[in-house]
């Protein structure tokens, strides 16, 4: 059984790194033209709506932040099995299999959405070597058997880290808010 290389686990984050720096610059413009975009196709649509559908650049650092500490640790844990870690091999093919989601989202809306250009060009080609070499080094896949955990994991976290985001950057905009008032 041949060693995993460090670039196989800890390429995980620097491959994460930079697709969601690609995500952290664009996301807050982005968002702000789908809600524009939403807004004037269906004006009916509340405006509480509408601001959620918005991003702010520190709601994006928040859950890009958090997510990047939970790529972290499976990197570590990663490293620390020699890449047999469930944790790692599931954040390792979900970070493959979300690229998905990038590519249909501005297939979808016809235009750029963030991550649409690290996704093929770095997520899912890192993912693919990544899941090669760890064969090739000998390493049981449990993500061949049934990419299920892969597939909502690691969305789901995702939403975590968006949804605590918004909570921490709301809580934010209230304490300033409060603190002007004084």
């Amino acid at each position: 059984m041949a060693a995993v290389p460090r670039s196989v686990t800890w390429g995980l984050l620097a491959a994460w790194a930079v697709h969601d720096l690609e995500e952290l610059l664009t996301m807050p413009a982005a968002s702000r033209r789908a809600a524009a975009g939403l807004r004037a196709r269906h004006p009916r649509i509340p405006e509480r709506v509408l601001r959620a559908v918005e991003i702010s650049p520190a709601h994006a650092a928040v859950a890009i932040g958090m997510m990047g500490g939970v790529m972290a640790a499976a990197s570590f844990a990663g490293a620390r099995s020699g890449g047999r870690s469930a944790f790692y091999q599931t954040a390792l093919a979900g970070f493959g299999w979300h690229t998905v989601t990038h590519l249909a989202q501005s297939a979808v809306l016809r235009t750029y959405t963030p991550g649409a250009v690290t996704a093929p060009l770095v997520a899912a080609p890192f993912a693919i070597w990544a899941q090669r070499r760890l064969k090739a080094a000998g390493v049981p896949l449990r993500t061949n058997d049934s990419p299920g955990p892969a597939l909502w994991l690691f969305p789901a976290t995702a939403a975590a880290c968006h949804l605590t985001g918004h909570l921490v950057t709301r809580r934010l905009r209230a304490s300033r808010q409060t603190a002007g008032r004084s």
